[in-house]
């Protein structure tokens, strides 16, 4: 089984206070983002396909040029910032060699190299599957509904979206079947509204539909609520360099 990697990391770290790409933002004297997120992958994909922007694309290439050149990375650029579904079907070129992809957001630092070994191993290269790590959590960003073994909804708060004081998050990963996603992304696009406040059309709807055309979605528990915290603010930042400079 081929398993690739996709990180939509396609934006600048302007919430941060830096002009580079939040990807390559510093997380302690000797590690970034990418350092840690690259450690966790490589123990689990055979390729990881990294999402740019334009503007962004010289650094990462830069940054990165050894794994480039080793094939271990390779980079697709997202043209404009219409949202991560789309940023995740512009590497549709590279990771369609893939039987799998495992989605991870370019911010998602703290996800556990367990949780990325045991999605893979529950989706196991089954057609029609997503495998989705879940956490219980408190005051969730965003909130799954699921409805006789069926994913029929997912809440986001910065949609506007009244979610439950405590349910179900993701940890910002997702494993997909590669055979007929895209096909079936196509037919999301053309059946769904833009997001009320984003004006994108995000991914996480593409889940209930995917449930809705019969892919199976299979939820593993994850029981540490810290990986589902990503870096979006400086506080977030300095959560995380604080937990990363101790570890040193």
């Amino acid at each position: 089984m081929k398993v690739y990697a996709v990180v939509p990391a396609a934006g600048l770290g302007s919430r941060l206070s830096s002009a580079i790409p939040k990807i390559l933002t510093p997380i302690n004297k000797t590690q970034t983002i990418w350092s840690l997120l690259r450690q966790k992958l490589l123990t689990v994909v055979d390729h990881i396909n990294i999402i740019v922007s334009p503007v962004g694309e010289p650094l990462v290439r830069e940054a990165l040029s050894d794994d480039i050149k080793k094939n271990l990375v390779s980079l697709s650029i997202q043209k404009k910032p219409i949202g991560m579904g789309d940023a995740v079907f512009c590497g549709h070129s590279v990771w369609s060699e893939a039987n799998v992809i495992v989605v991870v957001w370019g911010d998602q630092v703290f996800v556990s190299e367990n949780t990325l070994k045991s999605a893979v191993s529950s989706h196991s290269g089954a057609p029609k599957t997503v495998a989705l790590p879940l956490t219980t959590f408190s005051n969730p960003y965003v909130e799954y509904i699921f409805q006789d073994n069926k994913l029929i909804s997912v809440k986001e708060s910065r949609e506007g979206d009244q979610l439950a004081p405590v349910g179900l998050s993701d940890v910002g990963t997702f494993v997909l079947s590669v055979d007929g996603l895209s096909e079936e992304w196509e037919n999301f696009r053309k059946h769904s509204k833009k997001g009320t406040c984003t004006g994108e059309i995000n991914f996480l709807p593409f889940l209930p539909w995917l449930s809705m055309q019969n892919w199976q979605i299979k939820s593993l528990s994850v029981m540490d609520t810290l990986e589902s915290r990503g870096i979006n603010t400086r506080e977030d930042l300095a959560f995380f360099q604080k937990i990363y400079e101790e570890a040193e």
